[in-house]
């Protein structure tokens, strides 16, 4: 028979003492890169426009578009003021290009309901068109410097490594892990923004998913995964999703071509791979969809 729940022992709390988030803390002193969405004259829309950036794009491929963004459209109302076309244009090859139109929502969203100042608190971001969780809790810690969760794929795997001895997060960000990352993050609210930025920095450079540097970790000796002998991931392997032959790479040529200009649909067509190759049409309705291509009398054109 089991016990009863109130004589159940309480599940050890998942942490990281304070030794082992200085260590984060010191290394990210030392290591962490100069990138300009930290500095301290960075403003609350910079930095929420290099979150919505760096959304599955590596920060060598954000860093020029995000400079050259900046400059254009320094406000919320800069950017709501911009053609839909301009701002699809100057997205250029990030990838994912909704993410452009979501971000000009989001400045409308800003102008219309908040004066043009990015607004404070998780509730009144994640209200903002396209803001989700991780984009509320970074602006929250790194834009307006408040106590936030923030998890993103470099954070999760560098907690469920030290903390628990897995070799990588599951594809989903679960309340099990909310409530790990929860436990880990410092009560000062100065000391979280650090350590988000430490422990994120750590996971990008040392932290790896394919290539860990464990020599070069400041938590190497107190890391679960690494002490165990760094076991490889239980279950079935994540699939990567693959980009050539796809939709998406489709859709990426056929936004390629109207960034230089309206094309015909016979140019959309004749992007195929071969007579079978069906995905020009499928993506170019695709797009017509998304708000990301608009078809008058034959012609394909930006918005």
């Amino acid at each position: 028979m089991p016990a009863p729940a109130s004589s159940l022992p309480d599940a050890p709390q998942e942490i990281l003492d304070d030794t082992a988030i200085d260590a984060v803390i010191d290394w990210f002193t030392v290591a962490g890169r100069d990138l300009p969405w930290r500095h301290d004259d960075t403003s609350s829309w910079s930095i929420l426009v290099s979150e919505i950036m760096l959304q599955q794009t590596p920060v060598v491929r954000v860093l020029p578009r995000w400079l050259e963004w900046m400059h254009r459209w320094p406000t919320p109302r800069d950017l709501d003021e911009a053609p839909t076309a301009e701002v699809l244009r100057a997205w250029d090859r990030l990838g994912y290009p909704r993410r452009a139109l979501r971000l000009k929502d989001c400045a409308h969203a800003i102008v219309t309901d908040h004066d043009g100042e990015v607004p404070r608190g998780p509730e009144a971001l994640r209200a903002l068109p396209g803001i989700g969780e991780y984009t509320a809790g970074a602006v929250t810690a790194f834009a307006h410097h408040g106590r936030a969760v923030v998890a993103d794929t470099n954070i999760r795997r560098v907690l469920v490594r030290s903390v628990r001895g897995e070799a990588s997060p599951g594809a989903a960000f679960t309340a099990s892990e909310r409530a790990l990352a929860t436990n880990v993050l410092p009560e000062d609210p100065a000391r979280s923004v650090r350590w988000n930025q430490a422990v994120m920095e750590l996971g990008a450079l040392v932290c790896t998913a394919r290539s860990p540097r464990c020599d070069a970790c400041p938590l190497s000796s107190r890391c679960r995964w690494f002490t165990a002998g760094r076991p490889a991931q239980q279950g079935p392997p994540v699939r990567r999703q693959a980009f050539e032959g796809t939709d998406r790479q489709m859709r990426g040529r056929i936004m390629a071509l109207l960034r230089e200009g309206p094309a015909s649909v016979d140019q959309v067509l004749g992007l195929a791979d071969s007579t079978a190759d069906d995905r020009p049409q499928r993506c170019l309705d695709s797009l017509v969809r998304d708000g990301l291509a608009t078809l008058e009398e034959g012609t394909v054109r930006l918005p």
